[in-house]
């Protein structure tokens, strides 16, 4: 047997246990990346041993440009941070029990950044069980190939042709490879050199006469690449593996004891050409497999560097994305979409170019904004971002009337239009353009309301405007951007911090907010028709329902807010990726799926009763990677949602398809823009963009009527009765004219006939919400509707008299109320975000009442929102929150707020601790066990 090296790598700097001594025992040297720590025989996350008392080093090298770290656990030492591939860092320890190694980046540890650490006595070295080679008519076969020929196999295909090679790899590597071959030859389907071939070699076929086998792999970790062994009566596969993506040959050991006697062959299969169809996605040089020295063992056998299955990541083939490059027409032409449904190429390159954003106007026209000066900002006063006017005026689904608004922007990502002019955000800068709608000009230089937002990752600024129906405009932000929000002037103190999560503007009263923390990189935004909003992301799970005031899954960072503890996680029951080896990997891999993992855009369709009813306030979501357009049924549970995988709406099957945003218009059809190019990845060097090209697209079902509107000529009651359109296009529209208006009298009384006696609850919310956006609803009557027989509507009132963050004694007492007597989890929701918009002193009576509902222990939102509304009241008194979180009903509150008071490290804090654990001790309950240990730990 060919020796088996154990080399290691990465990690530790420490302390004072060895501090004068230049002495190690042990130096191990790992290779870091996403899919883990590799030791130099290829072995993932290997079981690093030394002996007690033993100086242990252990390197890390970069094996990619991403940020890793090592860090021991018990030990509480961590290295430096890496950023570039091939920058190395250690650290170095005194070996003193068994401890667990890691990256302490977010996320990595999960993704399978992890290993042991094991103090053993005696020697480390491994012994090693002989092979048995297998034989045919009492003649070994050429299994491990050192015939130097393929004797005892058949080779079919190009890749098997001359698969046979010696210990010098120079002619199917690029690099100087380790491969640890036994002996003198192994066989290669072509390694990177020649990974694009495909073929088969099958063994001939003989007895298993031992319990055990074992041969050694490398190459893909790739569905099509990969040896199985097969039971020759049946054609049974009896095992499987592919590489696992590094060119060690390792180690793999089959359990054949149940096939014992029984004849079989082995088949190395490489169907797998690594060739993708996205142009600039470089060709998967793994798309090969290697193997060498196939032989049985009469007890299982022990390798320094077995591969585990369970260390494989194996990954699906190649999407078929059939074209690249086309022109507009030719780009309809290749799209599948649903039956009864049609496509119109409304405009193309050179009439439009690079469209990031759009939003419609009054009289059904695209503002759409030219993203010329993506990805880098431009000095001030010399952007080349423009913003277009674009018309149907004849209802053939062409865009043939074109003006320019305005030019010489710098770096819009959104747009929104209403209450007189122009929204944009500009990074560093949120804009209002006063506009005269009659002319189409800017009545004034843009406004800039707010500044302090982050350009660090220009794909991941303010962006998705959308008007709520409480009469804020909502957008999102990316968390690899770090913004500091305020208006010009105010000190760095006051400015409100977002790096990741779904913030709001209110118009008229100029108040910024942040609504909810969290996600990643959320480029789509829309609100259902009860008025709850939901945001499509990126890398992470893509779906979530957005509640004010909550925090949600991180791809990175921490919370601002550190007394967070734990994190709302997605609402869909699935992802857009396959594979187990992360979101990024299953990009171009994952069409059954839905596509990958980057997604744009975010509609939810309300326009009207013309579409099927399958369409209907479910959430349509472009997959940027899959060139395809995601829809996530929207169904209620519990609280709040839950998101349910639908058939895809339409397939572009081109790779350079990149619709960023969708909305529907009076007719009810869509319109959607496409960035167009062929890098799907954001890249701050803008070389690798085209800037020469951008579509826009008509969607409409058979039936779908144009027409042409202007409603900003509607008059105050036309608008009122245009709540109850089925069209939320109409609604939403009217809406914000009249929040521009002001409302009447006359507009009120009409608005709360709506509310009082019309049948359908989401017309009483529309007169709701837009009695709230003219000011035309009181206290009182809001007070009314908290016993209203609808959650929704209760619910709504909750949030309508918070917005002001203050709300009356009387209005605090029926918010206890509610806290007893309401049934519904979601009116429960919405009162739990209301309190927090509160002082935190207001908030001891309802929440103590709310922790206790034990119906909502299993709840999405809820336990957790409890908390982020019981947190602050630490401060205020920490003995009376302890005695509050000790009555919750609802899992880990007592838990955090243990956690919560012990992190105020004062003498107070210190001694309420130590009162409620002589209180536990005292009694003969063991109820509080876990909490007592976790006190325990955290007063040592």
């Amino acid at each position: 047997m060919k020796k088996l090296i154990l080399l290691f790598s990465l990690f530790l700097l420490i302390p004072k246990l060895h501090a004068q001594s230049n002495k190690v025992d042990r130096d191990y040297f790992l290779e870091a990346s996403m899919l883990g720590y590799f030791a130099k025989d290829g072995t993932r996350n290997p079981t690093l041993k030394a002996n007690e008392g033993d100086v242990v080093r252990i390197t890390i090298t970069n094996a990619e440009t991403m940020t890793h770290d090592i860090a021991m656990e018990k030990l509480g030492i961590k290295s430096s941070t890496l950023n570039e591939k091939g920058s190395s860092t250690s650290i170095t320890f005194t070996a003193v029990e068994n401890d667990t190694y890691f990256c302490t980046v977010p996320g990595h540890k999960a993704a399978g950044m992890v290993g042991k650490f094991e103090v053993v006595e005696g020697s480390l070295k491994q012994a090693i069980i002989a092979g048995i080679y297998p034989t045919k008519d009492g003649k070994p076969l050429n299994l491990n190939f050192e015939t130097g020929t393929l004797k005892d196999w058949t080779a079919e295909g190009a890749a098997f042709k001359e698969p046979i090679f010696s210990q010098n790899t120079s002619g199917i590597y690029e690099e100087d490879k380790a491969l640890s071959a036994e002996g003198k030859y192994f066989i290669s389907s072509g390694g990177s050199k020649h990974h694009d071939l495909k073929g088969t070699l099958t063994s001939t076929s003989f007895l298993i006469t031992e319990p055990y086998a074992a041969f050694s792999i490398s190459g893909g970790a790739l569905a099509d690449t990969r040896v199985e062994l097969v039971l020759k009566d049946n054609d049974e596969i009896i095992f499987s593996s592919t590489g696992q993506g590094r060119s060690n040959l390792q180690p793999v050991v089959v359990d054949l004891r149940s096939y014992f006697r029984e004849e079989m062959f082995i088949r190395i299969i490489d169907n797998e050409t690594g060739v993708s169809p996205i142009s600039y996605i470089g060709k998967d040089k793994w798309a090969h497999i290697n193997f060498d020295n196939f032989l049985f063992y009469s007890e299982r056998p022990s390798f320094p560097n077995e591969l585990n299955q369970e260390d494989i990541i194996v990954m699906p083939p190649l999407d078929p994305i059939l074209n690249s490059g086309l022109s507009g027409q030719e780009a309809v032409k290749a799209m599948t979409i649903p039956e009864g449904f049609a496509i119109k190429l409304a405009a193309s390159e050179p009439d439009v170019i690079r469209p990031i954003c759009f939003t419609i106007d009054p009289k059904g026209r695209l503002w759409v904004v030219e993203a010329h000066t993506y990805p880098t900002p431009a000095p001030k006063g010399e952007g080349k971002d423009r913003i277009l006017i674009l018309e149907d005026t004849d209802g053939d689904g062409t865009l043939d009337k074109k003006k320019i608004f305005m030019d010489g922007l710098n770096l819009v990502s959104g747009i929104e239009i209403g209450m007189g002019g122009l929204w944009l955000g500009a990074a560093p800068n949120f804009l209002f353009v006063p506009v005269d709608f009659e002319t189409d000009k800017p009545t004034e230089p843009p406004q800039v309301l707010l500044d302090g937002w982050g350009t660090q990752d220009t794909h991941e600024v303010l962006n998705s405007f959308h008007w709520g129906p409480d009469g804020w405009l909502y957008g999102t932000h990316g968390l690899f951007t770090h913004s500091e929000v305020g208006k010009p002037n105010t000190p760095k103190a006051d400015r409100i911090k977002i790096n990741g999560g779904v913030w709001r503007y209110h118009p008229t009263r100029h108040e910024f907010e942040v609504f909810a923390h969290g996600t990643s990189n959320p480029w789509g935004l829309d609100f259902n028709n009860y008025g709850h909003p939901f945001i499509t992301v990126c890398v992470i799970p893509h779906m979530f329902h957005v509640i004010q005031g909550a925090r949600y899954q991180r791809q990175a960072h921490t919370h601002f807010n550190p007394y967070t503890y734990d994190d709302i996680k997605t609402i869909g029951d699935h992802v857009h990726y396959l594979g187990d080896r992360g979101p990024h990997a299953g990009n171009f891999r994952s069409a059954a799926a839905g596509g990958g993992h980057a997604h744009s855009g975010a509609m939810i369709y309300l326009g009207g009763s013309n579409w099927p009813e399958k369409y209907h306030n479910n959430i349509f979501m472009n997959n940027i990677n899959g060139a395809k357009m995601n829809v996530d049924e929207l169904r209620r549970n519990g609280s709040g949602y839950l998101a349910s995988h639908q058939k895809d709406f339409i397939t572009m099957n081109d790779s350079w398809s990149q619709w960023l945003n969708f909305k529907y218009d009076a007719s009810g059809s869509v319109w959607a823009i496409d960035w167009y190019d062929q890098n799907q990845c954001h890249s701050p060097n803008p070389d690798v963009h085209d800037k020469s090209l951008g579509r826009i697209f008509k969607i409409a079902y058979e039936g779908d009527q144009w027409v042409q509107v202007d409603l900003s000529k509607a008059t105050d009651m036309e608008l009122v009765n245009y709540q109850l359109h089925e069209n939320e296009w109409y609604v939403r529209t009217a809406r914000t004219l009249l929040q521009e208006r002001g409302g009447s009298p006359e507009v009120h009384a009409a608005l709360k006939e709506i509310l009082k006696t019309n049948p359908d609850i989401s017309r009483k919310l529309r007169a709701l919400w837009t009695l709230h956006v003219t000011d035309g609803i009181s206290e009182e009557e809001l007070n009314a509707l908290l016993t209203h027989k609808d959650e929704n509507l209760r619910s709504w009132a909750i949030q309508l008299l918070t917005e002001q963050k203050t709300v009356s004694v009387t209005t605090l007492e029926l918010f206890e109320n509610i806290a007893k007597k309401d049934e519904s989890p979601l009116v429960r929701l919405y009162l739990t975000s209301a309190m927090m918009r509160l002082a935190p002193e207001e908030r001891w009576k309802a929440m103590e009442i709310l922790i206790q509902k034990e119906q909502d222990a299993d709840d999405h939102n809820l336990p957790l929102m409890y908390w982020y509304c019981i947190e602050p009241l630490a401060e205020l008194d920490a003995s009376k929150a302890l005695d509050l979180s000790e009555k919750a009903k609802v899992p880990n509150l007592l838990k955090y707020m243990i956690k919560r008071v012990a992190a105020m490290n004062s003498t107070t804090s210190k001694q309420v601790l130590k009162n409620l654990y002589e209180k536990w001790t005292k009694s003969d309950s063991h109820q509080h066990h876990a909490e007592m240990m976790l006190m325990k730990e955290l007063l040592n």
